[in-house]
């Protein structure tokens, strides 16, 4: 079972990761439409400035008042950084132009930055294909890692808020009876994976099997082949002589993150 290794505390943050517990999924899922419509709207060089007036005040995402708009925009925030200071969101919005990887780049993205998305990924990976999970039993599996935590509302909103994000990002498929599935795995969701297994300190051959690399759940060769395609798509440079290989992501980070990222800890 993977475990999504985070940077080090002093450079989580500097990245676009979080090490919360907690997240947006108490309220919301991922939001995958919504964040469709934004990354449409406002240029990827953004500051974050220019999200918040896309959401709140042109009211792109179309939110009927402007308490929804507010709130929208901060869980959104929660999840995405929408903060192109953030090497992640960054990433994501490079990548963004495979639309056959955006839903499963923005639940990579999401899982960097949200604490029960992350913890539910336990739940969700064993389980084998077709095989059913209700809103019962997610509400079970955080119950008994969290005894009295939440009150039996919030308990059955964050079970159908992440079940609802597995299935926006093809984990899982269904809306009343919900089955385990295969998401569209493609080279630039490699490449983020990569890249997130990088930032929290894996390099070389290694690379492959952070825990990253492993929700994507594809076999070796497979993820070979995805990066032999990104790499001609420019996504990222990927090279290998036998069993050497060398992954290298130029312009995703600035000179001063490479050097937080390379610092010792």
């Amino acid at each position: 079972m993977p475990n999504l290794e985070l940077p080090p505390q002093d450079k989580v943050e500097v990245f676009g990761f979080k090490s919360i517990q907690g997240g947006a999924h108490a309220a919301r899922t991922m939001m995958f439409k919504e964040i469709v419509k934004l990354l449409e709207a406002v240029p990827p060089t953004a500051p974050r400035r220019a999200y918040q007036e896309a959401v709140i005040e042109h009211n792109v995402l179309g939110k009927d008042t402007y308490r929804t708009r507010r709130l929208t925009f901060e869980h959104l925030v929660k999840l995405y950084g929408l903060d192109d200071s953030q090497c992640l969101f960054r990433a994501v919005c490079r990548l963004w132009r495979d639309p056959a990887a955006r839903p499963l780049l923005a639940l990579q993205l999401a899982l960097a930055r949200d604490g029960l998305l992350r913890e539910s990924l336990q739940r969700v990976l064993p389980m084998a294909p077709g095989e059913k999970l209700t809103t019962a039993a997610m509400m079970a599996f955080f119950e008994s890692r969290n005894p009295d935590r939440f009150t039996p509302a919030t308990l059955r909103s964050v079970a159908q808020n992440v079940n609802g994000s597995w299935t926006q990002a093809g984990f899982l498929q269904g809306v009343q009876h919900k089955v385990r599935s295969w998401p569209q795995v493609t080279g630039a969701n490699v490449t983020l994976a990569l890249l997130q297994g990088y930032l929290v300190g894996y390099d070389g051959t290694l690379l492959l099997g952070s825990g990253w690399c492993r929700l994507l759940q594809q076999p070796r060769e497979i993820l070979l082949e995805l990066c032999h395609q990104a790499s001609l798509q420019g996504f990222l440079v990927f090279r290998r002589t036998g069993e050497v290989m060398e992954f290298r992501f130029p312009g995703y980070l600035t000179p001063e993150e490479e050097n937080w990222r390379n610092e010792p800890h």
